[in-house]
């Protein structure tokens, strides 16, 4: 058995908007997330430039200094983040119960008919063992 991989530190509130943009554009210079993140709210470059040298200790991200403008890269993908982040919630909110979790998810946001639909053939497929 080899060593345990620690786990990775959970992004915060602010960190996971970064995420989204590196996730959406690939590996990208601070500013072209900057210009993408103030699509949606106002914020200062520094404070862009900050986040990802925080997030880049923490091991969220890395930096690619080999160009004149460094550019940086999630190192975890969008779905392993959101199972990390869900599997936390779930311990702490619903004592492990996916249930729980899902009619409080469904309960909070109706979910749409083609929503229903697809969750519907996922339990199929879930209780046939196909995924």
């Amino acid at each position: 058995m080899g060593p345990m991989k620690a786990p990775r530190p959970q992004p915060t509130r602010s960190e996971l908007s970064l995420l989204r943009v590196l996730w959406r554009l690939g590996p990208s210079t601070v500013r072209a997330i900057h210009d993408e993140l103030s699509r949606e709210r106002e914020v200062g470059y520094t404070t862009v430039l900050k986040l990802l040298q925080i997030m880049t200790e923490k091991g969220l991200c890395a930096r690619d200094e080999s160009r004149r403008s460094h550019v940086y890269r999630a190192l975890a993908g969008e779905d392993e983040t959101q199972r990390q982040l869900l599997g936390d919630l779930l311990d702490r909110a619903f004592e492990g119960s996916s249930k729980k979790l899902v009619m409080q998810a469904l309960a909070a946001q109706p979910a749409s008919k083609e929503e229903l639909a697809e969750i519907r053939q996922l339990l199929d497929e879930l209780s046939r063992g196909e995924k």
